[in-house]
C-alpha cells in the first residue's frame, strides 16, 4: 500500500475519531486536531522506536554479558527518539478501564519533555482532562491501526493538513500551504542535494521539508544531525508545535521562529544559506508595499504595487527571498504557483534579473492532482549560485506533467522510481553520467531480482489452481462440466510448461549485470532482458484466465462436489493467484522504467525530448518574454499506444469513482443539513 493510500485508511478513522470529540468531550470543533495530534506523535515515535531498537541493541557494548543501557543518543543517531515505558503506545493502549488514562498521557508527555528539552512546553496536556476516561480509550485504540504502526515518510504533516482542512478553524492556514507531498518534497531534496550545512525553510509548516533532507543524507550514509542544521519561520504558534513534534518523531531538532517572513529576517540568513527549501502560500496580495520596500532581501525591487499600496502578488517576493538568502554556493529549490513563471508586467523585470544572475537552474513543470488541497498544476524553481560555468547561460526546462502515477481517485504521485528517473535526468544535465548508469542498471538488476522472487508464488499458485481442478474433477462429470473441466486440465498443463520456461530464462539471467557497466553494455542487457519481461506480462495474464476457467468448472458441477471444500480451495486459490500476479507485476514494470531511460537517451548524454525535456539558452528565454514555463520550450510529446491497457481495470476505476462520488454526495447532503439545523431552519 502506497504512502497515500495508507493516510486514506488512516483519515477514515480519523474522521470517526473526530466524531467521538464532538460527542462527548469538552473541546470546541477547532481544538479537536491537537489532543489527537498528540497521540498521533507518540503513535508514530513509538513505531520509529520499535523500527530501531532491534539494530540499536544488536551494537550496544557488554559488561559482564550485560548490555549498556539504551539512552536517548543511541536512537537519535539513529532517526527516532527514546520512549520511557510509560510513553510507549501499546502501553497507552493497555491501561484497563480503572486506570486515569488521561494522566497516564501527560506524564507520558512530560516525561519526552523532560528528555528532550527542545520539546518543553510544545506536547498536549491539559487537552487530555476534558476527554472521558471511556472516550480516551477509544480515541487510542481508533488511533492504533495498522497503517499507522507502519506508516512512514511525512505522515504527520499530511494528517496535521487533514485536521485543518476537516476540523480546524480555516482562518488557522492558507489552502494547505503546511503540507507538501512527499513525491514533491523528494524531489527538491533530490535535486538541491544537502549535504551539509544550514537548511532554510521561511514557511515551513509542519516541518516536512526538513524531514525530507535529514532523510536524503541518512540515504547517503550520513548523520542528518550532525550533518545538518535546519532554521524555519512559521507565523502560526500551533504550527510551530506540531513542527517541533514532527522534527521529534524523527529524532531531529530545528531552530523554528514565530515570524511573518514578508517582514522580518530572524535568523539573519541573508547571504548565508546553504540550502532553501519551501512551499509558500502562493498569489497572496495583501503585504504592505511599504514595509518591504526597502527590504534588503529584494535586490531586484518590488514586483508591483496596486492601489491599495499591496503588493501585487507576493510570488515573486518569495522567489527574491530565496535568492537572496543563499550563499555563494548555496542552492534553492521551492514550489510555486505556475502563473508566476510567466507573469508579465513588474513581475517579469524581476524574472529577467533573476535569469540574467545565470542562477536559475532547473525548472520542473508538474500536472495538477499533486495537492490534497489544491488541484491545480505547480511548477518547482531550482536556484544554484555555484552552478558550472558552461550552464550558466542555460536553463534546464524539464516538463513532468506526462509522468506520474494515479494512486487514489483524487491524488496523483510519482512512484519511487519515477521520480528516480527523472532525477537522473538532471544528474545528466550535471554532466554525472555515471549515476545516470548506474540507475539504468538498478532498474535491470531490479528486474532480474523480481523474477527471481516469483518463482516460489508461480509453483505455489500452479499447485493451488490445481489442487482446485482435482476437487473439481469426477467421473460422473458429463456435457458442460466435462467441457469445463477438459479446457482447464489442459490450461493447468500449459501453464506449468510456461512457469517452467520462465523459470529456466530467470536462470540464465541470474549472473546479473557488474558494477560500472557500460552505456553499450546496458543496452545489450536491456534487450537480453525483454523476452523475461515479456513473459511475466503474459504469465499473469494466463493465472488470471486460469483461475477464471476453474471458476467455471465449479459453475457448471451442479452440486456434485463439497461445496464448502471447493469454496475453501476457491479462497486458496484466489490468494495464491493474487500473490504470484504482485511478485510478477514488478519484472517488466523495472524493465520499462530502465527502457523509458534508455530511449530517451540512447548515449546515456542530455538531449531534448519532445514533451519532456530540453536545455535552452538565455537568448531562446528572453525572445519568450523571460518566460520560464517547461511546456513553452519542450514541445508536446508524441502520443504513445498504451500495450498494458486494461480494460477491466479501468471499468473498476469508473466504478470506484462513482462509488466515490455517491459518498461524497451524501455526506455533503448531511453536512449541509447539519448547517441548516445549527442555523435553527
Amino acid at each position: 500500500m502506497s504512502q497515500l493510500q495508507t493516510i486514506e485508511a488512516i483519515e477514515k478513522r480519523l474522521w470517526s475519531a473526530a466524531d467521538l470529540l464532538r460527542a462527548n468531550s469538552g473541546l470546541a470543533s477547532n481544538e479537536y486536531f491537537m489532543p489527537v495530534m498528540g497521540l498521533i506523535f507518540l503513535r508514530h515515535a513509538y513505531s520509529r522506536y520499535l523500527a530501531v531498537k532491534p539494530q540499536i541493541e544488536a551494537g550496544l557494548p557488554k559488561r559482564g554479558g550485560v548490555p549498556k543501557a539504551l539512552t536517548k543518543e543511541d536512537f537519535s543517531q539513529q532517526g527516532a527518539i527514546f520512549l520511557r515505558p510509560e510513553a510507549q503506545f501499546d502501553h497507552l493502549v493497555s491501561l484497563p478501564d480503572s486506570a486515569d488514562r488521561a494522566a497516564a498521557i501527560v506524564t507520558a508527555m512530560e516525561g519526552i519533555e523532560e528528555d528532550y528539552v527542545a520539546l518543553k512546553g510544545v506536547l498536549p496536556k491539559a487537552e487530555y482532562q476534558k476527554i472521558a476516561n471511556d472516550d480516551l480509550g477509544e480515541l487510542l485504540r481508533k488511533l492504533n491501526p495498522e497503517e499507522l504502526r507502519t506508516a512512514n515518510g511525512d505522515i504527520f504533516g499530511r494528517i496535521y493538513e487533514y485536521f485543518l482542512t476537516q476540523f480546524a478553524d480555516q482562518g488557522a492556514h492558507d489552502g494547505g500551504e503546511f503540507f507538501t507531498p512527499i513525491s514533491i518534497v523528494q524531489m527538491i531534496a533530490n535535486l538541491i542535494e544537502p549535504e551539509r550545512g544550514s537548511v532554510l525553510d521561511p514557511a515551513c509548516g509542519s516541518g516536512g521539508m526538513f524531514v525530507q533532507s535529514a532523510n536524503l543524507v541518512e540515504r547517503n550514509h550520513g548523520d542528518p544531525t550532525k550533518a545538518l542544521t535546519f532554521y524555519g519561520m512559521e507565523k502560526n504558534a500551533t504550527t510551530i508545535k506540531l513542527a517541533q513534534m514532527n522534527l521529534a518523531v524523527h529524532g531531529l531538532q530545528g531552530n523554528i521562529a514565530e515570524a511573518i517572513s514578508y517582514y522580518s529576517d530572524p535568523h539573519e540568513l541573508l547571504g548565508k544559506a546553504d540550502y532553501v527549501m519551501a512551499n509558500p502560500p502562493f498569489n497572496v496580495d495583501e503585504v504592505d508595499a511599504e514595509k518591504v520596500r526597502n527590504d534588503p532581501r529584494l535586490p531586484f525591487g518590488l514586483p508591483g504595487v496596486n492601489q491599495a499600496g499591496k503588493v501585487s502578488n507576493g510570488n515573486y517576493l518569495w522567489i527574491s527571498y530565496f535568492h537572496s538568502y543563499l550563499s555563494a554556493r548555496g542552492r534553492a529549490g521551492f514550489v510555486m504557483s505556475s502563473q508566476a513563471s510567466s507573469a508579465g508586467r513588474d513581475e517579469a523585470k524581476v524574472r529577467q534579473e533573476l535569469v540574467e544572475t545565470g542562477d536559475v537552474d532547473v525548472m520542473v513543470a508538474i500536472r495538477g492532482n499533486f495537492f490534497y488541497t489544491r488541484t491545480v498544476p505547480c511548477e518547482l524553481w531550482f536556484f544554484d549560485k555555484a552552478k558550472a560555468q558552461a550552464h550558466r547561460d542555460h536553463v534546464l526546462m524539464l516538463d513532468a506533467r506526462n509522468v506520474y502515477r494515479k494512486v487514489t481517485r483524487k491524488i496523483y504521485d510519482f512512484s519511487p522510481e519515477q521520480l528516480a528517473n527523472l532525477t537522473s535526468i538532471v544528474w545528466l544535465y550535471r554532466g554525472q553520467q555515471c549515476r545516470f548508469l548506474a540507475l539504468v542498471r538498478e532498474h535491470l538488476q531490479s528486474s532480474i531480482q523480481a523474477a527471481l522472487a516469483s518463482r516460489a508464488p508461480l509453483r505455489e499458485a500452479h499447485a493451488a489452481l490445481a489442487a482446485w481442478a482435482n476437487l473439481l474433477r469426477s467421473p460422473l462429470q458429463e456435457g458442460e462440466a466435462l467441457t469445463a473441466q477438459v479446457a482447464l486440465d489442459e490450461a493447468l498443463a500449459q501453464f506449468n510448461l510456461d512457469v517452467v520456461a520462465f523459470s529456466n530464462q530467470t536462470n540464465a539471467a541470474t549472473s546479473g549485470i557488474p558494477e560500472g557497466t557500460d552505456n553499450n553494455a546496458l543496452h545489450e542487457a536491456a534487450a537480453k532482458l525483454a523476452p523475461l519481461a515479456d513473459a511475466s506480462r503474459d504469465l499473469i495474464k494466463a493465472v488470471d484466465h486460469l483461475y477464471k476457467l476453474a471458476g467455471h468448472a465449479m459453475d457448471a458441477c451442479n452440486g456434485e462436489a463439497n461445496k464448502r471444500d471447493l469454496n475453501r480451495q476457491r479462497k486458496a486459490a484466489d490468494e495464491a493467484r493474487r500473490a504470484a500476479v504482485d511478485a510478477l507485476k514488478p519484472v517488466r514494470y523495472f524493465h520499462r522504467q530502465a527502457l523509458w531511460l534508455q530511449e530517451r537517451f540512447p548515449e546515456a548524454e542530455l538531449r531534448d525530448v519532445p514533451g519532456l525535456v530540453k536545455r535552452v539558452s538565455r537568448a531562446e528565454i528572453e525572445a519568450n518574454d523571460w518566460s520560464l514555463t517547461p511546456g513553452r520550450y519542450v514541445g508536446v510529446a508524441p502520443e504513445e499506444v498504451d500495450e498494458d491497457f486494461d480494460f477491466e481495470a479501468a471499468l473498476r476505476d469508473i466504478h470506484v469513482e462513482l462509488t466515490g462520488l455517491n459518498e461524497e454526495a451524501v455526506a455533503l447532503a448531511a453536512k449541509i443539513a447539519r448547517n441548516f439545523e445549527e442555523l435553527g431552519a
